[in-house]
């Protein structure tokens, strides 16, 4: 039994450990109730850790668990050499418990001291760095922030994970997609045609929207923002580097009130687009929007804050070339690529999408065609890697210094999809009221 550096036996529990195997002897088809709470690594003994394997790899073959197949399973994979030295043992936890009713309460005591031993490893570790001083303060911080952070929220992995355990998550996915198929979709933007080519948008996604400026990509954020805080009811964070957060929010009236951004810039307004502004006004107070305008906030910076929200469901920046590094960097290029490589793991950490809007090159401007192409991300290709969607807005209009306050086309282009598709989605713009709308014609591969 291994002890701490101080001599103490890490915490566990034999009796819930063995009551959890019996349990599932005595009633295989409870297996199912713990399956999705316990990992083999939550055991701490070792031969429980391998029978726990054997139990899974029997449920994945759709074969009974019992006495025999689990010994026989143990003795197939290798574990042990005769069968003479488990029988008895696993005979005695057959018999420990009368019953299988109260496996989730064992199953819970099992957790409880699986967690107390990862904290007990995370401490050790934070404590390793500190002595040795093997990273500057800010960062030792941060780790054991993330370390805490990802244990509370069930995501410690400490260990490999064999693949009977990921089959077994495999197992639940497609059985809720059997019982409720728009699970597969992801979180939709609230524009009929762009879904349909991106399907939603996917957890742990970072979504780039890239375009020249004054092409709209802070109105289609907010735009994106306001429709999924008001259909998903779950928490949309914005971080705001370009705009203060009143500014982000008058803008944001004007797209759902529709009322003229410049009549709320003048104050000149008439009784119709006041009633239409306490509407909107009433509609967005029931969101729930949190806005941040911390100027150069950096990817360790927007974390210490999005780790505090429990109901998160999208992450807006805007954008990408304000944000800081973590650390410094006198390259421009080697900064953005560790930034969007930041992102990326700070929407897989979060499980969210993370949208972000960046800004381009010159380039399209020296083209006759002036559609944006994933080469003209700014600053790093980096970019293009590490995003999983790639988002360019275009005007034609903006080119022909046709920038009336009147319904134009917009195009949506999706350069990059990791999960599907890419073609072209033509939006409607109402410059005025800085809003994108879905237009009736589908979109175009």
């Amino acid at each position: 039994m291994a002890e701490d550096l101080y001599g103490r036996t890490p915490p566990f529990s034999l009796e819930a450990e063995q009551s959890v195997l019996g349990s599932v002897l005595i009633d295989p088809d409870s297996f199912n109730t713990v399956a999705g709470i316990l990992k083999s690594e939550d055991f701490y003994l070792r031969e429980h850790v391998q029978i726990f394997l054997a139990m899974q790899d029997l449920y994945l073959r759709n074969r009974t668990i019992d006495v025999i197949t689990l010994i026989d399973m143990l003795v197939k994979n290798g574990v042990y050499k005769s069968e003479d030295t488990l029988s008895e043992y696993i005979k005695t936890i057959a018999d420990l418990v009368p019953s299988a009713a109260n496996i989730l309460d064992y199953a819970n005591i099992v957790k409880d001291k699986s967690v107390l031993r990862s904290i007990i490893s995370i401490c050790a570790d934070v404590s390793e760095a500190a002595y040795t001083e093997s990273d500057d303060a800010r960062r030792i911080v941060g780790m054991a922030e993330q370390r805490i952070f990802e244990l509370a929220n069930g995501e410690e992995q400490k260990n490999l994970t064999h693949i009977r355990e990921l089959l077994v998550s495999v197992y639940d996915r497609l059985k809720l997609l059997k019982t409720d198929p728009t699970s597969a979709s992801g979180m939709p933007t609230g524009y009929s045609a762009l879904d349909e080519v991106l399907v939603g948008l996917g957890k742990s996604d970072l979504v780039l929207i890239g375009a020249r400026p004054g092409m709209g990509k802070t109105s289609f954020a907010m735009n994106v923002a306001a429709n999924i805080a008001r259909s998903s009811k779950k928490t949309v964070c914005v971080f705001s580097l370009e705009m203060s957060k009143e500014q982000l929010v008058s803008r944001m009236l004007s797209s759902e009130a529709l009322v003229d951004s410049n009549h709320i810039r003048t104050g000149s307004l008439n009784d119709s687009e006041w009633e239409n502004l306490a509407h909107a006004a009433s509609m967005l107070s029931e969101c729930d929007i949190l806005i941040d305008d911390t100027a150069g906030i950096s990817v360790s910076g927007m974390k210490a804050k999005l780790r505090r929200e429990k109901n998160l469901g999208l992450v807006i920046i805007d954008y990408l070339q304000l944000m800081q590094s973590d650390r410094r960097i006198d390259n421009k290029v080697q900064e953005v690529g560790e930034i969007s490589r930041g992102l990326k793991i700070m929407a897989k950490e979060l499980n969210v999408p993370v949208v972000c809007c960046a800004q381009l090159s010159r380039g399209p401007e020296s083209r006759t065609d002036k559609r944006p192409m994933l080469s003209d991300l700014r600053d790093s290709g980096a970019i293009e890697q590490d995003a999983d969607i790639v988002l360019f807005l275009y005007r034609d209009e903006y080119y022909k210094n046709d920038n009336k306050n009147e319904a134009a086309t917009a195009e949506i282009i999706v350069a990059k999809n990791r999960h599907g598709a890419v073609g072209k989605v033509e939006m409607g713009w109402l410059p005025s009221f800085t809003k994108f709308v879905t237009r009736t014609n589908a979109s175009e591969p």
